[in-house]
């Protein structure tokens, strides 16, 4: 059985790069509509239930503001 996970993402600590976006195999992530208040528009979670807490999108953001929990 997939492991699931949880996500949680710092939006006023993204400066919207996407490379989480690009990163993850199960589409959690997408752009987020609204800006954060440096101007960028940050990812967000859309499809938590679909995380399986690989931690793809943590390992690859270079601002350290993607926090990635696995859920039993």
């Amino acid at each position: 059985m997939a492991k699931k996970g949880k996500i949680s993402i710092d939006r006023e600590m993204c400066k919207g790069c996407m490379l989480c976006i690009r990163s993850c195999p199960v589409k959690v992530l997408e752009e987020d509509s609204e800006m954060n208040s440096s101007g960028s528009y940050p990812a967000k979670a859309v499809n938590v239930e679909k995380c399986i807490a690989c931690g793809n999108c943590y390992e690859v953001c270079p601002d350290v503001c993607i926090e990635v929990y696995e859920v039993e």
